[in-house]
């Protein structure tokens, strides 16, 4: 690779991982141990990435798309993309990945033994996206949630070597909840994908229009859609909350900021009254430590 190339490559690396202060809850926090941290890193580069091929929100210029060995002018086409970025991800358990995200993962799949299930569910979950814009049935969303969000925190359980049964149980709930909640935040911004998170039978149930989602003023209907799915959502957040007591040490404290921060993100919908239309409602830094202490606690 050229100079010029390597810069590319690092810049193009450097953009996604970037990308992690904005998540509701910490990525990688500084009171981890510095080996989970890399390796926590490395898991949310895969998964970053992977989700801006999906949305197609990767960075202007094609950058990616070289790395992946994909021309440019399949350079737009997300399923062919894709099918590129899983035939680098085999490479990390085979051979040398092409893009420097996934050379990044591949010391961390090797000590920690991962297994390519949950990389690959994270792949299937886009390529749904591409297929699939709308969901029945609220039973249909949480089976797109074990693919698009669940792996995320199976792979933390792997890295910090706790994955049992119950924890992955308990995990899986947590996760749905975490993406549902994403899911409400970017109504707007998902509409205008085309895309709808929002259970079609629950629009019915509350007498909600696709139109009613476009709109500049949010009505009643769509506040109290938003609140049932929100609440659902805090229901999940409780049935996966005794994962955090299950662990001890910095792991408590970094599965503590991920309920923390779905709970922390279910109030600022609340206090916004559940007006999701005019942006992303966002907790401040004093809510969320608050609800991590409240969760450290076992009170939520």
């Amino acid at each position: 690779m050229t100079g010029t190339g390597t810069v590319r490559a690092a810049d193009a690396e450097r953009g996604t991982l970037d990308k992690a202060a904005a998540e509701n809850f910490p990525v990688a926090p500084f009171f981890l141990p510095r080996d989970w941290r890399t390796d926590l890193m490395a898991v949310y580069g895969f998964a970053r990435l992977v989700d801006d091929i999906g949305d197609g929100d990767l960075a202007p210029g094609g950058a990616d798309a070289r790395l992946l060995g994909v021309s440019p002018e399949r350079a737009e086409d997300r399923l062919f993309l894709l099918d590129a970025f899983e035939a680098d991800l085999n490479r990390v358990f085979d051979a040398t990945p092409r893009h420097p995200l996934l050379r990044r993962l591949q010391p961390t799949v090797r000590r920690r033994s991962l297994t390519p299930e949950p990389f690959l569910g994270l792949i299937a979950a886009n390529r749904q996206d591409q297929l699939v814009t709308r969901y029945e049935t609220f039973d249909d969303l949480v089976a797109y949630c074990e693919l698009s969000a669940n792996p995320v925190g199976r792979l933390v359980l792997s890295v910090t070597g706790t994955s049992t049964p119950e924890r992955i149980r308990l995990s899986d709930a947590i996760c749905t909840a975490l993406q549902i909640v994403e899911h409400l935040q970017d109504v707007a911004e998902d509409l205008g994908r085309d895309r709808i998170y929002l259970p079609a039978e629950d629009m019915k149930r509350f007498h909600v229009q696709e139109a009613d989602l476009a709109t500049k003023i949010t009505s009643a209907s769509v506040r109290a859609l938003v609140a049932y799915e929100a609440q659902r959502a805090r229901d999940l957040l409780n049935e996966g909350a005794p994962l955090v007591g299950s662990v001890h040490g910095r792991l408590k404290l970094l599965l503590a900021g991920f309920v923390a921060g779905g709970r922390a993100a279910i109030q600022a919908i609340a206090a916004a009254e559940y007006d999701v239309l005019q942006g992303p409602p966002k907790p401040g830094k004093l809510r969320l430590l608050r609800e991590v202490g409240v969760t450290l606690r076992g009170e939520g």
